[in-house]
């Protein structure tokens, strides 16, 4: 409950430090169903789970369905901000950059305590899990390796030394980066930036989203 708490008070204060730093803009449909989930983890799994997954019914399936969505917008402040040239714009996604991370290094830190426990019905542990919804985001973006469950092999953690990975970083401890494009096909769910869907039903309404709409 807390958590909940907690992301939903983040979303509000991103909400209105947009509004008050660039004026905002109209808010897409967001589909947080129970329904787009399931299809985010049978994604990630390769196959249909059953029971499908309810990211509702109990505090583990909360936090992995939460391990889905702020690393996402993590590493695309990351690879935004060395395109702005407004000073404006880029104080506002720093400050965003840091409210995410923080966020998500508390999520992947409530998963990683219970790394080995096994997510009832589905005979999986919740490190598996998250190894298969990084696995998706990386195919979905298209770009290579940039997504890394809580555990991964030592030469893929933090400066090849470590097979723990609260903190998803690069062999120099460095965050990723992802292009619009390749966010907009992860949080699509299609793997296309043109084709909207998962999270965005309709699509983005911001100016980016919008060009890459335009062009189906």
């Amino acid at each position: 409950m807390c958590v909940c708490v907690c992301v939903c008070v983040c979303v509000l204060i991103i909400s209105r430090a947009i509004v008050t730093t660039v004026g905002g803009f109209a808010r897409p449909q967001i589909d947080l169903s129970r329904q787009n989930f399931a299809n985010i983890f049978d994604q990630a799994v390769g196959y249909k789970l059953t029971p499908p997954f309810d990211p509702y019914s109990n505090t583990v399936n909360y936090l992995l369905a939460s391990y889905v969505i702020p690393y996402v917008g993590l590493v695309g402040y990351v690879g935004t901000i060395p395109n702005l040239v407004n000073c404006t714009s880029r104080s506002l996604v720093a400050g965003l950059l840091g409210v995410e991370s923080g966020q998500d290094a508390v999520i992947r830190t409530l998963l990683y305590e219970r790394a080995d426990q096994i997510v009832v019905p589905y005979k999986m542990t919740v490190a598996e899990f998250t190894d298969r919804i990084s696995a998706l985001r990386n195919r979905l973006g298209k770009r290579g390796n940039k997504d890394e469950g809580l555990r991964v092999p030592r030469r893929l953690g933090a400066e090849n030394r470590t097979d723990s990975n609260i903190l998803s970083a690069n062999a120099n401890s460095l965050s990723y980066s992802r292009t619009p494009p390749e966010i907009l096909r992860i949080v699509y769910g299609t793997g296309s930036e043109n084709k909207p869907g998962g999270f965005f039903p309709n699509g983005g309404n911001g100016a980016v989203a919008k060009r890459f709409l335009a062009a189906l």
